[in-house]
């Protein structure tokens, strides 16, 4: 018979090797605290309604012209922070931001495209009563509902006039929000064109700027010239930093499928100044009512004045500015490091009560 103490030592030599193996097969408590953080959670799709269209959802919007659809689309799960987009424009689509396809589900963040009435996947109906403020903000609330999103997760970012939709909803309906993100978007459009006409302008080659003002003067903004000059005199400085032709593919896509049906009548003709439906807006006077934790942010490059938007974040009531000293107006594709860094710290500082 084998002793005791040989009897103790092949038991032991035995358990070893379960375990071992238990580790080795994906089973047992050494698996599990190996196992991605995503499994079961971020990309668990079970009893999601949208399973079978990968996240898209068409969303029944009431307008006062009839009801259309809307499209939307859902990436990942976090039951804590859902940040919906809201694309610039007026016009524009949910393509400017797929650069957060590289970075947002690494850090577990709920975030969802939507393209507005008019752009890209979402009905475009023609009736130009349809474009105002007001009704776009409306819109917001609609879709809000529709995806379930509320006061304990629902983050809004609204870049450059996404970001007056972001501003006029939090003024309006500020109780559902967790936190806002005004991005890339001053408060005021008066104070955007002075600072155009004070500042962009003089820097520009003066032949060049006189015959933007003359193509615009005479209703000539569609003929390719048009944006020959304004490409790289402007455009290139100031919307995106780099040769047009190396701009990522969801931006050019987002060029492409701009409606210019709804652009030009809110916002004028191009990026150099606005003259459209939304010429006199400003909320400068009324930041201070927005009660939800926001994070502003500016560039140093951008279309839009740093400054001021520095000076927003001080007047909302719990406000914090970003500053992207290598961006322009995409700051999120010319600096994308610091600017996907620090959105990702304000949504997860607020979820955890630090803002």
């Amino acid at each position: 018979m084998v002793g005791l103490e040989e009897r103790m030592k092949r038991r032991t030599a035995m358990m070893l090797g379960a375990a071992a193996m238990a580790g080795a097969s994906g089973c047992g408590p050494a698996a599990r605290q190996d196992e991605p953080k995503t499994a079961g959670g971020y990309f668990d799709n079970t009893g999601r309604d949208d399973l079978l269209s990968g996240g898209v959802k068409l969303i029944p919007v009431e307008t006062p012209k009839g009801q259309f659809k809307v499209w939307t689309k859902r990436v990942g799960n976090n039951p804590r922070i859902k940040l919906l987009l809201l694309h610039g424009g007026p016009g524009g689509t949910h393509e400017c931001f797929e650069v957060f396809d590289s970075y947002l589900p690494g850090e577990g963040i709920e975030y969802y495209y939507y393209d507005q009435l008019g752009s890209a996947y979402s009905d475009q109906p023609t009736d130009g009563s349809l474009w105002e403020t007001a009704r776009f903000v409306d819109e917001v609330e609609q879709v809000r509902k529709a995806l379930g999103l509320g006061k304990e997760n629902f983050y809004l970012l609204g870049h450059s006039w996404g970001g007056i939709l972001a501003i006029e909803y939090a003024l309006k309906y500020g109780e559902n929000l967790k936190g806002v993100i005004i991005s890339n978007m001053m408060a005021s459009i008066p104070a955007y064109n002075e600072y155009a006409e004070k500042v962009l302008m003089p820097a520009m080659d003066q032949k060049v700027l006189a015959e933007v003002k003359q193509l615009e003067k005479d209703g000539k903004y569609t003929a390719p010239r048009y944006m020959e000059l304004l490409m790289p005199h402007h455009y290139e400085k100031h919307l995106l930093r780099m040769p047009a032709a190396e701009w990522p593919d969801p931006v050019q896509r987002a060029f492409k499928h701009m409606n210019a049906s709804i652009y030009v009548p809110m916002q004028g003709p191009s990026e150099l100044g606005a003259s459209g439906k939304i010429l006199n807006w400003d909320r400068t006077a009324d930041l201070g009512r927005i009660a939800a934790p926001a994070l502003v942010i500016g560039a140093a490059h951008d279309t839009m004045d740093p400054k001021h938007m520095e000076m927003m974040a001080k007047k909302v009531q719990r406000g914090r500015y970003l500053h992207c000293a290598n961006g322009s107006h995409m700051a999120m594709f010319d600096d994308s490091e610091t600017y996907v860094k620090g959105l990702v710290k304000f949504l997860k500082d607020v979820d955890g009560g630090r803002v």
